[in-house]
């Protein structure tokens, strides 16, 4: 436990990218078995304990520790595990226990009932120094939180391969060696979802001491190929639309729906199966192979056709292990087709997406229903024409923006740079009023760095529409944790509200991607992905949005619609 406490200590204070990759393949390459499958799979997200709440934390440092005290260390502190890792007062009887590996803690965390979980929890706590502790704490909550991506996680694990293979000494006592072939991240994520931790198997093959382990399972994830920002400064020189096919980024979330074999499985871009909440998609479905597209809740209309609905409707049916009836009738989903990854048992990746796509046409023509529609290509002729159909689509709300996507790109993993481009929508803007504020988590708990904001009612009074904690600069964020205090107007644990009248307040610029209706918000409306965009140190506090504007964008947002000018299916 003490090695990964220390690996998890170093991540988290280490800003270089490349710096934290050596960092995690110095401790794959000298850790054993398990323990170093159960570090990665804690920090790709794939290890999780159903016994284990956060809640058990606060009850087992409630019965060490005054409450007021912890409340205010809590306050000061910002994070749960820094917290009761600094201040649980530990046991001199219990600490000269051996202390826990990690292989140790993960078997009887999986093995524990809930119950049990809380003796546990205190005599680890009691066995282990602060460090250690608050490792133990971040490992059973999840919330690592140490500036890696799971894709980074396995770019080092790729780095543990070696250039040579130590063979058995020859006859004549010589020592020899054989090459071994390179391994990438790609050639990790291409077999990932078939593997389980502690990932033995794959440590065996990136050492060169077993065969590859096989991925070809049935029904199995295919890595999915991500696009790049176009940045119109640079590549209008440097690119030709006419090498590249566009169409619409609809607005629901990314997946891929595999049938081979008789295995019928649903997956979001990250491999997760979903497959129970969208039943009534995968019944839909009508062919042998992978389809990469994006999951919306489809209106069909008595024409034949169809517009995808607003994204807001599609959130009614995420985030469920199973729908009933009455919530599949009221929000039909549906996928709009991409691209094909796979038919009758062939890998199509490796072709170029011209073929790849003129094979998904015939297939959704074929078998497409009322659960499969193809995203159609989007005509235009050059960069100006582009450009005029990104800022006003006359699918509305349905499309992010556009995609741009090589002809002659072959389908490849991860995010290459070149072959594909999101080019999104610019988002909504409004001015608010800056109303309350919370100390930050991690690196930032000692700034007031969550701001809720909010926008003026007909009565004169503000209404929160928001909560935005990122968008600003490092000298930005101290400025406004400097704002905060010296305008504090009332303290609610670590919450402050903030000076915010008519002839005093200070408006940030809102930036955002949509608006849905809400009848859990006050306003009546929830903003998708706020960030603050900009400081509006000039701007008066009564010059701010008001709700009517806020209701005004959502009605103009909403109909605007989604219509795919084509057949169901086509």
């Amino acid at each position: 436990m003490r090695a990964f406490a220390e690996l998890l200590d170093r991540l988290s204070l280490t800003a270089s990218r490349n710096a934290k990759l050596v960092l995690l393949r110095d401790y794959l390459r000298v850790t054993p078995d398990p323990d170093r499958g159960w570090a990665l799979a804690a920090l790709t997200g794939d290890l999780t304990f159903a016994a284990a709440k956060p809640a058990m934390i606060r009850k087992a440092v409630a019965a060490r520790v005054d409450p007021v005290l912890f409340g205010w260390s809590y306050d000061y502190v910002g994070d749960l595990a820094e917290t009761v890792a600094l201040i649980w007062p530990g046991d001199p009887d219990h600490r000269a226990n051996r202390e826990p590996q990690l292989g140790e803690v993960v078997d009887a965390l999986q093995a524990a009932g809930r119950g049990e979980v809380q003796g546990l929890l205190e005599g680890w706590l009691n066995a282990l120094e602060p460090k250690g502790r608050w490792a133990l704490l971040k490992l059973m909550t999840g919330g690592l939180r140490v500036g890696l991506s799971a894709r980074l996680a396995r770019t080092a694990a790729a780095m543990v391969r070696p250039e040579r293979r130590s063979e058995p000494p020859d006859p004549d006592g010589g020592e020899t060696t054989t090459p071994l072939a390179p391994v990438g991240v790609s050639d990790i994520e291409e077999i990932w979802h078939a593997l389980a931790p502690p990932y033995a198997d794959l440590f065996a093959w990136l050492e060169g001491r077993a065969e590859r382990p096989s991925g070809d399972a049935p029904g199995r994830f295919r890595p999915v190929m991500l696009a790049v920002a176009l940045d119109e400064a640079v590549d209008f020189d440097r690119l030709d639309p006419a090498d590249y096919a566009a169409e619409w980024k609809w607005d629901g979330i990314r997946v891929q729906a595999v049938r081979e074999d008789g295995v019928e499985k649903l997956y979001s871009r990250t491999g997760d199966e979903i497959s129970g909440a969208f039943a009534d998609v995968m019944a839909g479905l009508d062919f042998e192979g992978a389809v990469d597209g994006e999951l919306v809740v489809w209106r069909a209309n008595e024409a034949g056709g169809g517009a995808v609905a607003p994204f807001g409707d599609l959130q009614q049916r995420l985030n469920r292990k199973s729908v009933d009836a009455k919530m599949m009738a009221a929000f039909p989903a549906a996928i709009v087709a991409y691209d094909l990854l796979a038919q009758d048992g062939e890998d199509l990746r490796a072709l170029p997406l011209r073929e790849r796509r003129a094979r998904l046409e015939a297939l959704a023509a074929q078998s497409g229903g009322d659960r499969l529609h193809l995203s159609p290509l989007v005509g235009a002729d050059g960069w100006d024409a582009l450009a005029r159909l990104r800022a006003d689509p006359p699918v509305g709300a349905a499309a992010e923006g556009l995609m741009l996507k090589r002809w002659d790109s072959a389908y490849v993993a991860g995010r290459p740079k070149g072959p594909w481009f999101k080019w999104k929508r610019d988002p909504h803007v409004i001015d608010a009023v800056l109303m309350y504020a919370q100390r930050g988590h991690g690196k930032r708990s000692s700034f007031y760095s969550d701001y809720t904001f909010g926008v003026w009612t007909e009565a004169g009074a503000l209404t929160p529409v928001g909560k935005a904690y990122f968008g600003f600069t490092d000298e930005e964020l101290k400025q406004l944790d400097k704002f905060v205090r010296d305008h504090t107007v009332e303290r609610f644990g670590p919450v402050r509200s903030v000076r915010a009248e008519r002839d005093f307040g200070l408006v940030l610029e809102i930036a955002f991607e949509g608006l849905n209706r809400s009848t859990r918000h006050k306003s009546g409306v929830a903003m998708r992905f706020p960030r603050v965009s900009r400081i509006r140190w000039d701007k008066p506090a009564r010059e701010a949005a008001t709700l009517d504007d806020v209701m005004d964008l959502l009605d103009a947002i909403e109909s605007g619609g989604g219509r795919i000018a084509q057949p169901a299916g086509g």
